[in-house]
């Protein structure tokens, strides 16, 4: 079973060897597109590092840390600190389940 596509409003029919050869270069200009979009994010990425700043999403847990250590300490579990403080329990797990360091002069549990 044969399908062929021919649009009337952009006057492209692939059934004959111009209109397929018309669609191979607008793929053609889709990648290459494609590839300037890559590049430029990929600058805009090491620009961004190279001022020292931040790229992608922000740890949002970081801010809760001290709420979520002392609560933790007062016995609640993961599913109450969660309620508590809004946040998922998935990631008071993760967070309880990560190991303390020694960062910044403090004790974190990052």
């Amino acid at each position: 079973m044969d399908v062929v596509f021919i649009s009337w409003s952009e006057a492209l029919d692939l059934t004959t060897p111009s209109g397929r050869s018309l669609a191979g270069m607008l793929a053609v200009f889709a990648e290459f597109e494609r590839d300037i979009l890559r590049d430029r994010v990929k600058a805009g990425i090491a620009q961004a590092r190279k001022e020292g700043r931040p790229h992608g999403r922000p740890p949002t847990i970081a801010k809760y840390a001290s709420r979520i250590r002392a609560l933790a300490k007062k016995g609640l579990n993961k599913s109450a600190i969660s309620r508590r403080l809004r946040i998922s329990r998935t990631s008071v797990r993760r967070f309880l389940a990560r190991p303390v360091q020694r960062r910044r002069g403090e004790l974190l549990n990052v």
